[in-house]
């Protein structure tokens, strides 16, 4: 499936990672019209999150879902069927081969838009040979792309310093969507492959996954807008 235009207001995707329906209403509210697009991971999905995303729909914003599914196939299949008639863009799965078949056919007949998680970008090396990986993280990014390709998968969740490379695998047939994303002088976190918006753009990355840095902020809006001037300015 060849990815639709993207606005580019679009590109930035805020990370609904906070407590309650409540918590996320009043950040919608203070973001306004500088954000169209937002990301429901499990934090919020469990606290009754998930009734939002046709809330959010009917007022024209986009919503990623973000659970990252992995079970046996038939159990992901039907999960991704309740999920698709709920009106979001993306849904994440874990990139396994049995996984992302089971999506795709779930999701059939409906416009949501099925992303494989490579590599989270919390793990390096180090990590994935801990969790008996042979495989080093570059390695097993790159199988995984090619796997999700040829099983019709949508896009990809990757780190921006994988973007450049997996551009190069998969063309412009998939959406490169990527997290890790943290301005100048923003404190990284837990993430261990990060990069600013800017250079994400310019590695190939289509959307960008930002939580903390515009949640934690003490003007929220103003740094929302600030990631949009500079993707922006990306494409100047």
């Amino acid at each position: 499936m060849q990815p639709a235009e993207i606005a580019t207001s679009d590109r930035l995707i805020v990370a609904l990672d906070v407590p309650s329906v409540e918590v996320a209403d009043a950040t919608i509210a203070r973001l306004g019209d500088s954000v169209s697009f937002y990301k429901i991971g499990y934090q919020l999905a469990y606290a009754g999150g998930l009734p939002l995303v046709g809330r959010l729909a009917d007022r024209g914003k986009k919503v990623f879902i973000d659970l990252k599914l992995h079970d046996i196939g038939n159990t992901v299949m039907r999960g991704v069927e309740s999920i698709a008639g709920l009106g979001a863009t993306f849904l994440t799965v874990h990139a396994y081969p049995q996984t992302m078949k089971a999506a795709v056919e779930g999701r059939a007949g409906s416009k949501l838009r099925i992303l494989a998680v490579t590599v989270l970008t919390s793990y390096d090396d180090d990590d994935l040979h801990a969790a008996g990986y042979r495989l080093g993280v570059s390695e097993l990014v790159e199988a995984r792309a090619q796997q999700a390709q040829v099983l019709g998968i949508d896009g990809l969740v990757c780190s921006p310093e994988e973007a450049g490379n997996l551009r190069k695998i998969v063309g412009h047939q998939m959406n490169l969507v990527t997290p890790g994303i943290r301005p100048a002088g923003a404190a990284t976190g837990d993430q261990k492959r990060i990069m600013t918006p800017a250079r994400a753009i310019a590695a190939g990355a289509d959307y960008l996954v930002v939580g903390r840095p515009v949640l934690e902020a003490a003007d929220p809006k103003a740094a929302a807008d600030a990631i949009q001037a500079e993707i922006a300015q990306a494409f100047g």
